[in-house]
């Protein structure tokens, strides 16, 4: 069973609002008597805990105006973080920006069937590769067909719904064309249309089937609880032929206006969780509830509010828990890692654009500021008088606290 300490190391620094681990540190001690989580979920859960607390250590300054000393908390920079969210963002857009061409790119996201969601749940590694493989080969395949070339892709894994629910999906951003390297050429898609998405999400649904096909014959997929039953061929099968009949979704969005935009896109997705605080609106302990907002995309996409318990709260944020060292942004094609720099390079000059300089990043693991978006903190001023003149004092090093899951 996990305890909390009672003592009041583990508050949040100043806390603006309510916060994902606030309700976390509400809901996490029922929670875990009743079950059992692995250790790389307890190592997340005791990041998102002493996220900007002095568990984490931190600095002092005092004001060169006011004369005030003031703390300031470290951040845990961990990917599931909430509040950590906006400087990682940050960085991987800098090293993004080295990679855009001045070409039309198109925002294209495929979606699992709910149908296969319990099986996710229990296969994740392995079946969210599947997911990168089988929308990637679609992908670099209609490239291939229609312009003779590779197009680039950079796909992101969402696994979440608004409500927290499961919903499989990736969202691909294409270059709108691709190179044609035995040419040294660029082949360049029309500014409003990409490929067919009938014909990819046929396409789509065969390769991903065909892979479950083959995860199921090298017996790497688990089968647990109420999925004993599909651990037999025929019932295996079964769920396949009822997938197949089944329309999967793949969404083409309008092309982008230009790199601008895309970076805009980006920043949106790429490091994006399932929920953040400023969707949180109220946390009732004695009731053991929690409140958040959401868009109802069914109707209209109003925002509405919906109350969970704190348990089916703590239950629906684990399921978005990628597994550890997981890859959940990769590049394909013309944007695949081996040899992209020679790539780019010479898809650039074919435009007449030169190569960007190298991005200045941050750089540390540990951040030591608190991020600009959170209400109430101004980064690098005192928080009594907001002046931005501080000298620093010490650094706090981290304590040895953590949320133990013995």
């Amino acid at each position: 069973m996990a305890c909390l300490p009672a003592c009041g190391l583990d508050q949040p620094i100043a806390p603006p609002r309510l916060t994902v681990a606030e309700v976390l540190r509400a809901a996490l001690p029922d929670y875990a008597a009743t079950h059992r989580l692995p250790a790389h979920q307890w190592k997340i859960l005791n990041a998102l805990l002493a996220c900007r607390t002095a568990r984490l250590g931190g600095h002092v300054y005092r004001c060169l105006d006011c004369g005030a000393e003031h703390f300031v908390p470290h951040s845990c920079r961990n990917r599931h973080c909430p509040a950590c969210q906006r400087a990682l963002a940050e960085d991987w857009l800098k090293q993004q920006e080295a990679q855009l061409l001045p070409v039309p790119y198109f925002h294209v996201v495929f979606t699992l069937p709910h149908l296969l969601n319990p099986l996710l749940q229990q296969n994740q590694r392995v079946l969210y590769n599947l997911l990168f493989q089988a929308a990637s080969q679609t992908l670099l395949t209609f490239g291939e067909e229609r312009f003779h070339a590779q197009v680039g892709v950079t796909a992101v894994l969402h696994t979440w719904s608004q409500t927290l629910g499961d919903h499989y999906h990736l969202h691909c951003l294409v270059t709108g064309g691709g190179w044609d390297e035995e040419h040294g050429r660029w082949q360049s898609a029309s500014r409003h249309y990409l490929f067919p998405v009938q014909a990819l999400s046929a396409v789509f649904r065969g390769k991903y089937l065909d892979g479950l096909q083959r995860l199921f014959e090298r017996g790497e997929l688990e089968f647990h609880g109420k999925l004993e039953a599909l651990a037999a061929p025929a019932n295996f099968t079964q769920l396949l032929g009822d997938c197949r009949r089944r329309s999967w979704v793949v969404y083409s969005k309008r092309p982008f206006a230009g790199p601008a935009q895309v970076l805009r896109y980006l920043s949106r997705y790429t490091h994006r969780i399932a929920l953040g605080a400023s969707r949180l609106r109220a946390l009732d302990e004695e009731a053991h509830t929690v409140t958040f907002a959401y868009k109802d995309y069914a109707d209209g996409a109003q925002t509405k509010t919906m109350t969970l318990s704190l348990d089916e709260f703590t239950r629906r944020f684990l399921l978005h828990l990628l597994p550890a060292r997981f890859v959940k942004i990769r590049h394909y094609g013309l944007l695949g890692n081996r040899g992209r720099a020679a790539r780019l390079a010479a898809v650039r000059a074919t435009f007449g654009v030169a190569t960007p300089a190298p991005p200045d990043l941050a750089g540390p693991a540990i951040a030591a500021e608190p991020a600009a978006a959170e209400p109430g903190c101004s980064p690098g001023r005192c928080p009594h008088c907001g002046s931005p003149r501080r000298e620093l004092l010490r650094v706090v090093q981290p304590g040895t606290w953590r949320l133990d899951s013995s």
